[in-house]
């Protein structure tokens, strides 16, 4: 018996748009409830929420036991973390910061088992292999890895080519508020200079025949993006989701039953973690 298929990298070879969302409450029971809706993808953040290894599993288990995608993002590229992530059996990773081909070379060779990688051979006793009940796990595990680097800086733009050129990368992710920050826009990533940019690394992403993502939580950049060649896309963050409909909910309940004026609106979320 080989290794799980990967649903979520072969759907990123297809011409379907993968719809996801953000869950950064660091939390199973809020992954599970999350879990229930539509999305193609859940990305569990380990860069930005308050994850560790324990947390991380217990959420890729309940989005992976309701027959969801799950996506994990851990909060560097160092290679015991890449190792853990892989032995609890998340197939996909989204890796921030990659600012070079060299940085993106090292992520594949830790997601893979030799000769192409040196991920380290201890599956037998991980949640990865069914805890040794997958006996062809280690010859075809390469096979199901999906490897998304996240590139966020002016670095990772001049380098972009290069990277895009690296075997194993499946995907590249942009990362429009790290970006918009070190093109001296922080805040901004509606800044025309960082729209720009984003466009252009798209195209030049799908050109290469690699997938690209980006997140938006304000639909009409959504639209844009995938439009313009982006084929995974997150379009919301549960936290904000429920922070921001819990400040509707007291404002809108308050100027009801107190006659108050009517609250002012929570504002939007800008573009992109």
């Amino acid at each position: 018996m080989p290794a799980p298929t990967n649903a979520f990298k072969a759907a990123l070879r297809t011409d379907d748009v993968q719809v996801g969302t953000w869950l950064g409450f660091a939390d199973a029971y809020v992954a599970e409830a999350a879990a229930t809706a539509d999305f193609d993808w859940f990305l569990i953040d380990g860069e930005h929420a308050p994850n560790d290894i324990p947390t991380i599993l217990s959420q890729v288990a309940v989005v992976q036991g309701a027959g969801r995608n799950a996506v994990v993002r851990l909060p560097i590229g160092e290679s015991w973390m890449v190792k853990q992530a892989l032995d609890l059996g998340v197939q996909t990773l989204l890796m921030p910061m990659v600012d070079s081909a060299e940085m993106a070379k090292k992520l594949v060779r830790d997601c893979l088992y030799p000769p192409q990688g040196h991920r380290g051979v201890g599956a037998g006793l991980a949640r990865a292999s069914d805890f040794n009940g997958i006996k062809d796990y280690l010859p075809t595990a390469n096979d199901e890895i999906c490897l998304l680097v996240q590139v966020e800086s002016r670095a990772a733009m001049e380098d972009l080519d290069n990277i895009l050129k690296v075997v194993g990368v499946d995907g590249v992710f942009i990362g429009p508020s790290d970006l918009a920050a070190d093109m001296g826009f922080l805040g901004n990533t509606g800044a025309p200079e960082v729209q720009a940019t984003i466009e252009s690394a798209l195209a030049r992403i799908r050109a290469a025949g690699k997938a690209a993502g980006i997140l938006t939580t304000n639909a009409d950049e959504a639209k844009k993006w995938v439009d313009m060649g982006a084929n995974f896309i997150a379009v919301s963050v549960d936290v904000i989701v429920y922070a921001e409909g819990m400040r509707k909910m007291a404002a809108d309940r308050k100027a009801l039953l107190k006659g108050d004026a009517a609250a002012e609106p929570a504002p939007t979320a800008g573009s992109g973690y």
